[in-house]
């Protein structure tokens, strides 16, 4: 027997469901890059923490021990992770170059890399925070204002 209601179903349009495609799709597009901003990056707080823990907060300390800089690294992880680009050993680098290079090895080994100190700084893989493009207010902050830049080799 036929359906002998006075009721259609409801097809929606061409337009309708183009339109439907279109915003999904865009929202499958955009919510990865939405959340993909900063994850992994710690504050620069947190990397104060670890370098306060690690080295009492001195990012040029060379005390012979093997490990360098204000979060300790060694010549081999420093060269690993891409620091030989800014100074042959951590000690050389600035803050910020040797946060950039800490990004890196939290990204590939987690805050185990430091392991008493991440704990005590509150360092972990999604201690996602923005870092902010300018700090003021401290004679510190000059070293965090500036990207940091890669040494080129001379031809």
């Amino acid at each position: 027997m036929a359906a002998s209601g006075r009721h259609r179903r409801y097809e929606p349009s061409r337009i309708n469901r183009a339109s439907l495609a279109v915003t999904a799709g865009g929202a499958g597009l955009a919510l990865p890059l939405l959340t993909a901003g900063s994850a992994g990056a710690a504050s620069v707080d947190v990397w104060d923490k670890v370098a306060r823990c690690e080295s009492t907060g001195d990012w040029q300390i060379n005390t012979g021990n093997g490990y360098y800089g204000g979060l300790q690294f060694s010549r081999s992880t420093w060269q690993a992770y891409g620091g030989g680009v800014y100074a042959p050993r951590a000690d050389l680098a600035t803050e910020r170059q040797q946060i950039a290079v800490a990004e890196k090895v939290l990204r590939a080994q987690g805050p185990t890399a430091w392991p008493v100190c991440s704990a005590r700084a509150g360092l972990s893989r999604d201690a996602a925070a923005p870092r902010p493009a300018v700090r003021t207010g401290t004679p510190k902050a000059a070293g965090r204002e500036a990207a940091p830049e890669p040494r080129t080799a001379k031809a």
